[in-house]
């Protein structure tokens, strides 16, 4: 039985998409004492998990090569290999395609695959963050067409992945999770497994669809107060008013509020994606979510916000942008990682370069990148960079591997749309602008 071999940590576990999810929830199961394959439709990645070698961030390189090696974990390429599982996790990527429309494309694919190798008894959880209705009315079907019925063939749960690339406090093995199943079978089989897994409570929905829409819940209430944050910064900015200084002050109420601060825009896997997959499924339902769709347009003019403050910045001094020497510090989308999953800086060195300037990148986690079919270097910070530029713009809030002083020290002009150099206490310099 199943719910023995999860007791007994004996089950074989499949993880379909070994990424940013799918490789730290891996290593979590296997340190559990399970016997963990990770399917991936990437040779390189195989390739490097096969031989130990690490190629996320939030991996200890020492705990992955330990677990390779004593056989706990291991990559394949060969979706047959699901037949042996007993437990089958989905961690792929749903992305927005062209249209700003949900891309499924992924789950449907490796649901197909489930269906052609699935063995009776499996337990299979969707972690991949999707709309409502996604488990039960996409998936499922396609995990029945060869004839298995959910419930007494196999069993399906919902269980939103919660990771956040480069949080020191919360990772996959103490991050409480939530679940919800088709059925009470599935719910607490689904339950059990990741009780087993996780150092981290297990909180039940009563289905799929709840589990869904906390996800979906947990990243728009974020997109809108950062949108909040967004719009009150450009207010402020034109009453003369220092935004960072009134976040600080209001945090002071103890009860109330919660403080989000403003920025360039909003990046990663997550939050820049996921509100608009309800936005998707509430037009089935005859609703038009505009809080939504309009934190997401506040937040999505940020970069030509930043790039408009700079050109005034630089007119004060008798400069245009057109021509002028920029340095980005900073291209991933949040601090001290080098996820460039749809960061804002990417989009601030678009508009910048539209316009005329001469843009140099630095950024200590990012040696190389892709641009416009092309692969680009950044540069290294020095003295002489920053003296023969006209204006340096801190887009991410690297707190390490960064020289600061040497920025404000050597830069003619700097607008800081993180407030890195008030954290600092380097923000005093008539050099330095806060967004």
């Amino acid at each position: 039985m199943i719910e023995e071999r999860i007791f007994e940590a004996s089950a074989k576990v499949g993880i379909i998409g070994m990424g940013y999810v799918g490789l730290p929830l891996a290593v979590e199961v296997a340190k559990a004492g399970f016997d963990v394959t990770g399917f991936e439709i990437s040779r390189e990645r195989v390739e490097l998990l096969n031989g130990g070698k690490n190629y996320i961030g939030d991996v200890e390189d020492a705990e992955l090569e330990s677990l390779v090696n004593s056989g706990k974990l291991h990559g394949s390429l060969d979706f047959k290999g699901i037949a042996s599982c007993d437990i089958v996790i989905v961690c792929v990527p749903t992305p927005l395609d062209v249209f700003k429309q949900p891309d499924l494309s992924f789950i449907v694919n490796a649901s197909r695959d489930i269906s052609k190798y699935m063995k009776s008894g499996t337990l299979v959880v969707l972690e991949s963050t999707t709309f409502p209705g996604t488990t039960e009315d996409i998936m499922k079907p396609i995990l029945e067409e060869t004839g298995k019925t959910c419930g007494e063939d196999f069993f399906l749960a919902f269980s939103p992945e919660r990771v956040d690339p480069g949080n020191q406090s919360f990772k996959t093995g103490n991050t409480p999770k939530v679940v919800g199943g088709c059925g009470e079978k599935s719910t607490s089989l689904a339950k059990a497994f990741y009780s087993k897994v996780l150092k981290a409570p297990v909180f039940v929905v009563d289905s799929p669809r709840e589990a869904e829409m906390t996800k979906i819940l947990e990243n728009t209430f974020r997109i809108v107060n950062i949108a909040l944050a967004n719009e009150m910064a450009i207010v402020a900015e034109r009453m003369g008013i220092n935004i960072w200084q009134v976040v600080d002050a209001a945090s002071t109420k103890p009860f109330g509020f919660m403080p989000f601060y403003p920025g360039p825009g909003v990046g990663g896997h997550c939050i820049p994606i996921d509100p608009f997959y309800l936005t998707y499924i509430a037009r089935k339902y005859d609703y038009h979510t505009r809080l939504i769709e309009l934190a997401g347009e506040i937040n999505n003019s940020m970069p030509e916000y930043v790039v408009e403050r700079l050109m005034k910045l630089l007119n004060a001094h008798k400069k245009c942008l057109n021509g002028s020497k920029i340095i980005l510090v900073g291209l991933a989308y949040k601090s001290d990682i080098s996820d460039l999953r749809e960061s804002p800086a990417l989009d601030v060195l678009r508009i910048l370069e539209e316009n005329g300037a001469v843009v140099d990148i630095v950024d200590p986690y990012i040696a190389q990148f892709e641009w416009q079919g092309t692969k680009r270097n950044t540069s290294e910070l020095t003295r002489d960079l920053l003296t023969n530029s006209d204006a340096v713009i801190i887009t991410t809030a690297h707190m390490k591997n960064v020289n600061y002083e040497l920025i404000v020290d050597n830069a003619p002009l700097i607008l800081d749309t993180r407030s890195v150099l008030r954290k600092l206490s380097l923000d005093s310099k008539n050099n330095v602008n806060l967004l």
